[in-house]
C-alpha cells in the first residue's frame, strides 16, 4: 500500500511539474505575442507620406518596408562578400608571394649551376 501512494505521489509531482512549465511557456509565448503585437502596431501606426505628402496606405507602407528590409539585407551581403573577398585576396597575395620567392631561390640556384658548369667546361 505505501509503495502504490509513494508512486501516485511522485505521479502527481511529475504532472504538477509538468504543468508548471507548460505555463512558463504560455507566460513567454504570451510575452513574445505583446512584443509582435506592439511592434506591428507602431509600424501601422507609422505615417510613411509620399512625394506629394499623401500618406501612403498599409499595402504601400509594407511594400515600402520591404523595399527598405531588401536594401538593407543587400548591403550586409555586400559587407560579408567584401570581407570574404579581402581574407580570400590575402590568401593569394601570400601565395603569389611565397611563389615569388620560391622563384627567386631558384633563379640564384640556377646561376649557380650554370657557373659551375662554365667552370668545368673551361677546365
Amino acid at each position: 500500500m505505501k509503495t502504490k501512494t509513494f508512486l501516485e505521489l511522485m505521479t502527481l509531482s511529475s504532472n504538477l511539474y509538468v504543468i508548471a512549465k507548460d505555463t512558463n511557456a504560455l507566460e513567454k509565448i504570451h510575452e513574445y505575442s505583446e512584443k509582435a503585437k506592439d511592434g506591428i502596431n507602431n509600424f501601422v501606426k507609422e505615417k510613411i507620406t509620399d512625394e506629394d505628402g499623401n500618406e501612403l496606405e498599409f499595402v504601400d507602407k509594407m511594400v515600402v518596408k520591404m523595399h527598405e528590409a531588401k536594401q538593407e539585407l543587400e548591403h550586409k551581403i555586400g559587407e560579408v562578400v567584401e570581407k570574404m573577398y579581402a581574407k580570400m585576396s590575402i590568401a593569394h597575395v601570400n601565395q603569389i608571394n611565397s611563389l615569388e620567392e620560391e622563384v627567386k631561390s631558384l633563379s640564384k640556384e640556377l646561376s649557380l649551376v650554370k657557373s659551375r658548369l662554365e667552370e668545368l667546361e673551361a677546365k
